[in-house]
């Protein structure tokens, strides 16, 4: 289970468009269950690829850049963002209006 769960969060990150960020909960519903959206965060943690799967990309449910980045700290995730396209704000905030991607399968 852990492994499948794991396989289908990495399938879900490599689909994020360029200057796009999805959200906990969000890949929690994709995968099927809402209420995985802390169990997300943690395999987050041990993302094994954050290279091949831009973990960078999932902030919280306001936006917000997680404070325990853990590849590289918060400062980190903002810089990969705003390379990505993101703007993110002084208090380390996203947009989900103008930024969040909104699938459409």
């Amino acid at each position: 289970m852990k492994e499948d769960l794991m396989a289908a969060i990495c399938e879900y990150l490599v689909m994020i468009p360029e200057g796009k960020v999805v959200t906990y909960g969000q890949i929690a519903r994709w995968i099927g269950n809402p209420g995985l959206a802390r169990a997300v965060g943690n395999y987050l943690h041990i993302n094994p690829d954050p290279e091949r799967y831009p973990c960078y990309k999932v902030v919280n449910s306001q936006g917000r850049l997680t404070g325990r980045f853990a590849f590289g700290g918060i400062n980190v995730q903002k810089e990969r963002l705003e390379a990505d396209g993101v703007r993110v704000s002084d208090d380390y905030r996203v947009d989900l209006t103008e930024f969040q991607w909104k699938e459409d399968f």
